[in-house]
């Protein structure tokens, strides 16, 4: 029988505590990526984007199985967020102004070839809209702080502001590149309040101006 690999047990980066903010850092991670804009909730592209990774990822998956040996479970939905103004996420909850990226990580042995080999398979048999506009890439975070939300999308704010705005610089922090959120729920399927989400924001040292 062919070993099964979850990389969510084998990855420190997505593992996340209630309550607790922590400082981790995340290694290098190969994504499926495809881009957006818009209200998740009423942006036909977010479905659309949704739709054209799942059956990529899956058929990665098998084709890793396969001719590889190499089995593994299929990772969560992630997602990359931001807006010109930040505030955006944790103020207006403007969702209309938000840009996005939705990605599902593969393994670091998922090269070119395979991902290419399998968009062809997936487009021969039902090809999503969207299925060209993914890519594979990978994705450098680094030093990052998370924390383990439990609850609706909407309910984020306030331990999104306390991240950005206390925990962040009380720790000599600034933050650099883009929201992160890791849906361990499938949020098709699971009641709002019991959605559990990694919340991750890449941050650097804060380093002061020299004094003229």
């Amino acid at each position: 029988m062919t070993h099964k690999t979850d990389f969510k047990k084998e990855i420190d980066a997505y593992h996340a505590s209630k309550g607790r903010y922590e400082i981790v850092d995340v290694p290098d991670l190969r994504y499926l990526m495809i881009d957006g804009h818009g209200d998740p909730n009423t942006s036909s592209a977010f479905g659309k984007a949704t739709e054209a990774l799942y059956p990529l990822a899956y058929k990665l998956k098998f084709a890793s199985k396969q001719a590889l040996g190499r089995d593994y479970v299929v990772m969560p939905l992630e997602g990359l967020w931001w807006a010109e103004d930040m505030d955006a996420f944790t103020a207006s909850r403007d969702k209309s102004r938000w840009d996005w990226t939705l990605m599902i990580m593969v393994p670091d042995w998922v090269d070119h070839e395979m991902f290419a080999a399998a968009t062809e398979q997936v487009a021969a048999k039902k090809c999503p809209q969207r299925l060209h506009e993914v890519r594979l890439e990978t994705l450098s975070e680094g030093t990052c702080v998370q924390t383990l939300h439990i609850g609706s999308f909407d309910s984020e704010a306030e331990v999104l502001a306390r991240m950005h705005h206390d925990f962040i610089p009380e720790h000599g922090l600034r933050m650099v590149g883009k929201h992160h959120e890791i849906y361990l729920s499938d949020f098709r399927k699971t009641a709002p309040e019991r959605l559990r989400t990694i919340l991750r924001q890449p941050v650097t040292a804060h380093t002061l101006a020299p004094r003229s």
